[in-house]
């Protein structure tokens, strides 16, 4: 391919392969830096002899991506923030119930759950000593009086906790997201646990949400209904943790949740406004770089503003090399933009690399550049008004195209109706962005008419019912996909080699075609081999027990939940999505289960067991029963023993305890995580 001969092409391919060693094989910088300075030492040494030679040597080449490789690795050490040598892990105890002085400064405010007020906050001090790293803030909701506000400094007692790790199997892994933001414990406290310290030190980010705060301030007297001033939230300031559940899931349901996440969408609008805003500036000498050092400011002023978040910056570094090139007359490649605006911020922020958010918008932008193109030109209608609904409709099936894959291992679902969705809100995005700022201004000048805050408000209102409409139409909504990483990989190579042959027809490229179909047909063999069979599951389910076996490419589940129908339980839904499974059945629990050569006995609240005929190897305790632990060992003689999340903490602790004591193999699921037994 054409574009693979860019050299910032293979050197970000390059850089991206050394953030992933870093990342995984977690590479000290003393060692990254070693291997990148060799490098570079060598590259020299080949450029210093070889450039006056006609021809230049492959090995040139070869050590220039390898140094590459050693940079991405590098700077991932050098971000990773347990390295530094002040970072609050390395003072404190490892006993995790010994509570600490700590300081910190909130640095961000995060979407609540049904228990938590949540924060980002930077450790300062830990017992008097200075410190750095960030940690999770939970304030419990019922103690929480005072509004946390970015920049505000605190002192507390208490101890670091670890973040929870998934309890059951294909959960969704909020300790290694975290971790990913270099987050690595929380602290759970009540408001009146910690106390407030002056300071008058203001970081970047605070300036940022007192921006946010003082427009939100302007526009409170307009009363705006909560959804339509969250959705205004989102789409201009870059903050989604106000708007509700409904509401986000419609926007998901619909296809249009990027209309939500600030991004390339938004950024280029804001810049095709500017642009005619500002172009009286390139009648004056000098306008023209004038132009452009006010477009980029703004474009990353509005950045900070809206958060910094993946697809923010990955947004604004783009737009604002394409920017810098338009105004200054360069010849611009639109790949090679892509992957300088990469290059910049996986230097920046290596771990960037594996947002979501940060995947899925070069995904599309890659997609929509590559496809769109070819998919126009099948129908140029001469009507400009068909004509845009015909280019809008193209765009959105090419970055579906592209984000397909990735979206359905991450969410499991295809809205059928996106096309729908974007043909009636895409076309007005931009009158509605170009209404919001024009909104903000007027409101921040305390001129804004009570008529222009009130017709906004129809139109977000608007909108939202129209997500609204597009979401409930559930027959095209497809949930629930099984979707693998193998399947992505695959998918993406057959995309890949079809769009080739499609825009070049022949027989090389038709062979290589039928290579990707052949990787989909593999990925699925492979897949359906590793399908788990004649496996045991006891699921972790506070106050409840949820047992599952399966055998047969089917699953047999035993509860004792109340009125849940079991392919709603999210532990049973999550397991036979990642695991391909189809067929759910459900059946009653029972008091042993044979597995293979292996039984199970469980033992609930009555505390009644008989085993004179056989002796099981697992013993499952369930809702607290009342029974001499020490007793049933020496009768049973068992080789584990399982609590499940139905059982009192205090009776845990204890068997737990004699477990210990005994040198018997104990499972707690509340801390273990799920329990799995194969035969």
């Amino acid at each position: 391919m054409k574009m693979l001969n860019f050299t910032i092409i293979k050197l970000t391919l390059c850089l991206i392969l050394g953030v992933v060693i870093g990342h995984f094989a977690d590479v000290s910088v003393q060692s990254a830096l070693m291997a990148a300075t060799l490098l570079l030492s060598i590259l020299g040494l080949f450029y210093v002899l070889g450039r006056n030679r006609f021809k230049k040597t492959i090995w040139f080449g070869v050590f220039t991506f390898c140094t590459m490789v050693a940079i991405g690795v590098l700077t991932t050490s050098l971000h990773n923030q347990k390295h530094f040598k002040d970072h609050y892990s390395h003072q404190i105890s490892s006993k995790t119930n010994e509570a600490n002085i700590i300081t910190f400064r909130v640095r961000e405010v995060i979407k609540p759950n049904s228990f938590y007020n949540k924060y980002v906050v930077d450790i300062l001090k830990v017992n008097d000593q200075k410190a750095s790293g960030k940690c999770l803030l939970n304030i419990a909701n019922d103690s929480l009086t005072t509004d946390f506000r970015v920049d505000a400094v605190y002192v507390c007692k208490t101890n670091f906790q670890d973040v929870y790790k998934p309890l059951n199997p294909n959960q969704f892994n909020y300790k290694n997201y975290l971790e990913k933001k270099y987050i690595y414990h929380q602290l759970v406290l009540n408001e009146n646990e910690i106390l407030k310290v002056n300071t008058n030190r203001h970081t970047l980010f605070g300036l940022a949400d007192a921006v946010r705060s003082h427009i939100n301030e302007k526009l409170k007297p307009f009363h705006f209904k909560p959804n339509e001033l969250a959705i205004i939230n989102a789409l201009l300031l870059g903050q989604r943790q106000n708007i509700s559940q409904d509401v986000y899931t419609s926007y998901a349901n619909a296809g249009v949740i990027h209309i939500l996440a600030v991004s390339g969408l938004h950024v280029g609008i804001i810049l095709i406004i500017l642009s005619y805003v500002f172009k009286p500036l390139e009648r004056f000498k000098h306008g023209r770089l004038l132009k452009t050092i006010l477009l980029v400011s703004i474009l990353w002023a509005f950045a900070i503003i809206a958060g910094l978040s993946a697809s923010i910056t990955r947004a604004v570094t783009m737009f604002s090399i394409v920017a810098i090139a338009l105004n200054l007359k360069r010849p611009t490649n639109i790949y090679n933009t892509l992957a300088i605006s990469m290059f910049i911020i996986l230097l920046y922020k290596p771990l960037f690399l594996f947002d979501v958010g940060f995947q899925l918008s070069y995904l599309a932008v890659f997609a929509i550049v590559s496809i769109d193109p070819f998919l126009y030109k099948l129908w140029q209608p001469k009507n400009k008004i068909i004509n845009f609904y015909w280019h809008t409709l193209t765009v959105s099936v090419s970055a579906q195209i592209g984000i397909l894959p990735l979206s359905l291992f991450y969410f499991h679902q295809f809205p059928g109706l996106f096309f729908v969705s974007n043909l009636l809100i895409v076309p007005f995005l931009g009158i509605l962005l170009g209404m919001g700022i024009l909104l903000i201004l007027l409101a921040v000048l305390n001129i804004l008419p009570q008529f222009f805050a009130d017709f906004y408000g129809i139109a977000i209102s608007g909108m939202n019912i129209v997500v609204d409409w597009v979401a409930k139409q559930e027959t095209f909504l497809f949930k629930d996909i099984s979707f693998n990483i193998w399947l992505v990989l695959a998918f993406y190579i057959l995309v890949f080699t079809l769009f080739r042959w499609t825009v070049n027809k022949n027989a090389s490229r038709l062979k290589y075609f039928l290579m990707g179909a052949l990787c989909v047909q593999s990925a699925f063999i492979y897949t359906k081999l590793n399908k788990p069979s004649n496996e045991f599951i006891v699921f972790h389910k506070s106050r409840n027990s949820l047992l599952a076996n399966v055998a047969h490419d089917k699953i047999r589940v035993f509860h004792d939940l109340d009125s849940v129908p079991i392919s709603q339980i999210r532990s049973i839904k999550d397991y036979t999505i990642g695991n391909f499974i189809n067929t759910i059945e459900e059946g009653s629990l029972r008091s042993v289960y044979e597995l293979g050569e292996r039984k199970l006995l469980i033992i609930d609240s009555m505390g009644i067991y008989n085993v004179t005929s056989f002796r099981p190897q697992f013993v499952l305790l369930r809702h607290s029963p009342k029974i001499n632990l020490n007793r049933l060992i020496d009768s049973i003689q068992p080789k584990q023993i399982i609590a499940d999340g139905s059982n009192y903490k205090t009776y845990v602790e204890r068997w737990s305890k004699i477990c210990k004591k005994r040198k018997l193999s104990f499972h707690q699921t509340g801390k273990n995580g799920a329990f799995i037994i194969r035969y």
